[in-house]
């Protein structure tokens, strides 16, 4: 499986990032980049297979899909890696330290997705907070009712950064992306098993996400010994673009953590 990425010039330990479903290396890079920025690390920016510009992978199955991520981490990084992803990459990489352990220095695990069925999920039950009058009014129709439940920081200026993201990068497969969100293969087949990974993670949710929560991300806390858990108001499912700053100071945190890195 041939994946498009981009990586940055710095010669320090690498970091990958893998992006939310849907979105593109691109996207990822605006999400992280601002956080992970004057470090020395090696940046790496992955499109998922039926992401961008990687192609879709057969069978359209979230373990093929993890599959064809640690065969490009055997093939194109000197492990182990620091992985960090938000959402669906989030998931993969908790999955991948479960089953390739030996490719992960740590995690950076930005409102991850703990069991992929919707109705698994413990969501939010608080009202969304205030928003300005039509701050939702430059979405488009189809969008406004997803962003409504995902977005906790509620002005337009969010609205457009994550419009932007959701609009940059290669064109991806829709078909093929249709065929993995619906069928029976979405789901890890170890999404459940409590295998501990003993390396530096941080586990970073949206107090107002109404996609994935916040609640599960915490029980799962137990598989991660050296793991800080973060929950922030004013913070939805798009939480690298709705609160960058403190997403930077958390990602400060665990590079220290980590002790591969300081942001200056």
């Amino acid at each position: 499986m041939s994946l498009a990425f981009d990586r940055s010039a710095q010669t320090g330990p690498e970091v990958v990032c893998l992006p939310m479903f849907g979105m593109t290396r691109a996207a990822t890079a605006a999400a992280f980049g601002p956080a992970l920025a004057g470090t020395d690390l090696r940046e790496t920016y992955l499109d998922l297979p039926g992401h961008g510009d990687s192609p879709g992978t057969d069978p359209a199955t979230s373990q093929a899909v993890l599959e064809s991520v640690c065969g490009w981490l055997d093939k194109h990084a000197q492990a182990p890696v620091l992985l960090a992803g938000a959402s669906y990459g989030a998931y993969l990489a908790a999955g991948i330290a479960r089953q390739r352990p030996e490719l992960v220095r740590g995690l950076l695990l930005v409102c991850p997705g703990i069991t992929i069925a919707r109705d698994s999920r413990e969501l939010p039950d608080a009202p969304q907070p205030d928003a300005p009058t039509g701050w939702l009014d430059a979405a488009p129709e189809a969008l406004r009712a997803h962003l409504d439940a995902a977005v906790g920081h509620r002005t337009p200026g969010v609205v457009a950064t994550v419009l932007a993201a959701l609009d940059s990068g290669g064109p991806g497969d829709a078909t093929f992306q249709e065929e993995l969100q619906t069928g029976p293969g979405y789901a890890l087949p170890d999404e459940n098993v409590d295998v501990v990974f003993d390396g530096p993670v941080s586990v970073i949710t949206g107090r107002q996400d109404g996609i994935i929560g916040y609640a599960d991300q915490f029980r799962a806390m137990r598989r991660y010994p050296r793991g800080t858990y973060s929950v922030l108001d004013g913070a939805g499912h798009y939480l690298p673009f709705e609160q960058p700053a403190l997403l930077r100071a958390l990602t400060q945190d665990w590079l220290l953590r980590a002790r591969v890195a300081e942001i200056r």
